[in-house]
């Protein structure tokens, strides 16, 4: 089921009323109806695929409950590597094996072989890699001794099943949103009404941003043989903003919807288009997947707490781990390593962490610095988006080499004039509410200025909308 569609408008308001009604001294029943609510949610799309979701859960409910009651080390890591090969198993069969097949032919065709190999039809199951990431860091915590498996199993399923960020993520930790499905949830008036000023500039962003600019980057990356370096130019700008505004959101409505129910979720984007350096857009951008990738696969590779080549290779190794996890195409592989090519300069001078703070805090403009900063990184995010757009390699090197060596005509712009204007607004409107956790975040504005926000927003979907229910571009992945 898509957030930007009509069943979920008659589905969220409904599952909200029978939830409340249940009221907070039922709250196992309430994660009842919410397992209930969130297989529907999945199932919408195809239903066949809810077992996965299930064989996930099951697994690792039982595997945690199993290692706290093992003393033992050597069993407990066996039971690690049972939780890590069911999720990952799964995940590499539904998601790669298609991949490593056709690569590993075409490493054979090189040697001047020509195998005769037959590739299956297999469907990607919607949100797998977002609930496998969720319920490993489960076990992986319980390993570590970090948190104690819970032995209710409702509150397990539901906190792996919950159906606003099931498929696209925020990927969240059991220590943080577990607990919430073992309390009493109370109906939090204010938080609801924030929750819904996140959801109505996530639906903003989706369906008048992201929808609205998708066309014209899918014309002018399938024809950019026929465009010059500016067009070309600007259709890896509208890329930019669209993914962005595709993902963050669906964080948004996630996020928002959460809070109708009652749970918080992390924050997922923190406006990441206006940092400083490529360090500084990884703490800002998918936050939840970052984090994961730093605390489950660099600091156990060694992190910063080895030699120098060594930190090198882990984050060429987490970098391009995270581009692969995006899906089963090199260019993932190299838009992720390219990442870890910008970042690398900054580990080796320490600067990892140089900005932590707001950009532009308690001014109007950033500082010349600033902006050099600010517009170096946004350029070298642009080069590797073209990477992460592109069909293959070979597509992304030919689109780079069009833009860099035509001759720019500045005819026919004319076309991009009204998705400029939109790119621009929503980063201009975000720069202005950059302190804030989300853009419609206007609490402290007198009402009549609230208001005004709030129907203009709501206009702006009814008036510039692309109402096609098109599905959010993470669902991919």
């Amino acid at each position: 089921m898509l957030f930007n569609s009509l069943p979920f408008a008659v589905f969220l308001p409904l599952v909200f009323a029978v939830y409340w009604l249940l009221g907070r001294s039922h709250f196992r029943a309430q994660n009842v109806l919410l397992i209930g609510a969130s297989y529907v949610f999945y199932g919408w799309w195809d239903w066949r695929f809810l077992f996965l979701i299930i064989v996930s859960s099951l697994a690792d409910f039982i595997i945690g409950m199993q290692m706290q009651d093992t003393k033992a080390p050597g069993r407990r890591k066996l039971l690690l590597m049972l939780s890590l090969g069911v999720n990952l198993g799964i995940l590499g069969f539904f998601k790669y094996f298609n991949f490593f097949v056709d690569s590993f032919a075409d490493v054979l065709a090189v040697a001047g072989l020509q195998p005769n190999m037959t590739t299956l039809r297999i469907i990607l199951p919607v949100g797998i890699s977002f609930y496998t990431f969720q319920t490993l860091s489960y076990t992986l915590d319980i390993y570590r001794r970090q948190i104690e498996p819970t032995r209710d199993a409702v509150s397990f399923f539901a906190f792996v099943s919950f159906f606003p960020q099931l498929v696209a993520g925020p990927i969240e930790r059991a220590r943080d949103l577990l607990p919430q499905f073992l309390r009493p949830r109370v109906f939090d008036q204010l938080a609801a009404r924030d929750g819904l000023r996140q959801m109505l500039w996530g639906f903003f962003k989706k369906i008048v941003i992201a929808d609205s600019l998708a066309p014209h980057v899918e014309e002018i990356y399938r024809n950019y043989a026929q465009h010059d370096g500016i067009v070309i130019a600007i259709g890896t700008f509208f890329f930019a903003i669209q993914i962005y505004c595709d993902f963050s959101g669906y964080s948004d409505i996630a996020i928002g919807s959460a809070r109708l129910f009652g749970f918080n979720l992390r924050r997922n984007f923190a406006f990441p288009y206006f940092s400083r350096d490529i360090a500084e857009f990884w703490r800002r951008w998918h936050i939840s997947l970052s984090t994961w990738f730093r605390d489950y696969v660099f600091i156990p590779l060694g992190g910063n707490r080895c030699s120098r080549n060594r930190q090198i290779l882990n984050i060429f190794i987490t970098f391009s781990v995270s581009g692969l996890w995006h899906g089963a195409n090199w260019t993932f592989v190299v838009w992720g390593a390219l990442n870890g090519l910008y970042y690398l300069p900054l580990m080796l001078r320490g600067q990892q962490k140089s900005h932590t703070d707001l950009p532009a805090e308690g001014r109007l403009l950033p500082k010349p610095g600033e902006f050099a900063g600010i517009l170096t990184t946004f350029s070298l995010t642009l080069l590797a988006w073209v990477f992460f757009r592109a069909d293959s390699v070979p597509h992304a090197l030919a689109i780079l080499g069009r833009a860099f060596t035509t001759v720019p005509h500045f005819t026919g712009l004319e076309l991009y004039h009204r998705s400029l204007f939109l790119g621009v607004l929503v980063l201009i409107i975000e720069w202005l509410q950059r302190d804030k956790e989300h853009a419609l975040d206007c609490r402290i504005w007198p009402v009549p200025t609230r208001w005004v926000a709030y129907l203009s927003t709501v206009l702006a979907i009814i008036v510039l909308g692309n109402f096609g229910s098109t599905e959010f571009i993470y669902f991919q992945f």
